[in-house]
């Protein structure tokens, strides 16, 4: 029996736990994701409620007594955390925001919760190791994708606009998209430490 197989047993109720926290870091982006497209129009719907949702059902997560777990679910907490942060935010954008100012770094924070939850769901399997490590990989390249692009961003952003106020916002919220992304890098990383360490 693996040392990791050990740690949760037969029960298992702490990959249930954890991989639903995983998909509630994918469902927050999902949610940014529909809220986006209605920054240049009046949003029909609020969507801050269902973005606190996704935090909410992640917080009810049962703190885990083994510490490697404990710091993946507070990981995972932090990616619906940082996204809320996103979308309440947006809802203060200037009148008739170009949301497509953001959305290569939307896509990249999609891409990002979708390769954490893969991670997560790969750590119940026995022979996970190298799954793990590719999607880790892939998770540090985005990663390292996004640290590109915003510099990108920043730059045509100070180069190109003159109100103050507008420039502040869009920085404001590049920053915040790449802090969501590193803490999908961070979640990445504690399943991969997780995985070396139990395999």
């Amino acid at each position: 029996m693996s040392a990791f197989k050990r740690i949760f047993g037969q029960d298992t109720k702490y990959y249930d736990l954890l991989e639903a926290g995983a998909v509630e870091a994918r469902n927050s982006a999902a949610v940014l994701a529909r809220m986006v497209p209605g920054l240049e129009t009046e949003p029909s719907t609020d969507p801050l409620p269902e973005m606190s949702l996704c935090r909410r059902k992640h917080k009810r997560i049962t703190p885990l007594e083994r510490e490697d777990i404990e710091a993946l679910s507070t990981a995972l907490y932090k990616i619906t955390k940082n996204v809320e942060k996103i979308a309440e935010r947006l809802t203060i954008a200037p009148n008739r925001a170009n949301s497509s100012r953001i959305l290569r770094q939307l896509g990249m924070l999609e891409r990002a919760t979708v390769v954490v939850e893969t991670m997560v769901r790969q750590l119940r399997p026995k022979n996970h190791g190298e799954q793990i490590k590719d999607q880790y990989d892939a998770l540090q390249m985005v990663e390292g994708d996004a640290d590109k692009l915003i510099n990108d961003q920043l730059r045509e952003l100070y180069h190109g606009e003159t109100d103050a106020r507008v420039v502040v916002f869009w920085k404001d919220v590049y920053e915040m998209f790449e802090k969501a992304i590193d803490r999908c890098r961070d979640a990445g990383y504690v399943v991969f430490h997780v995985a070396l360490k139990y395999s």
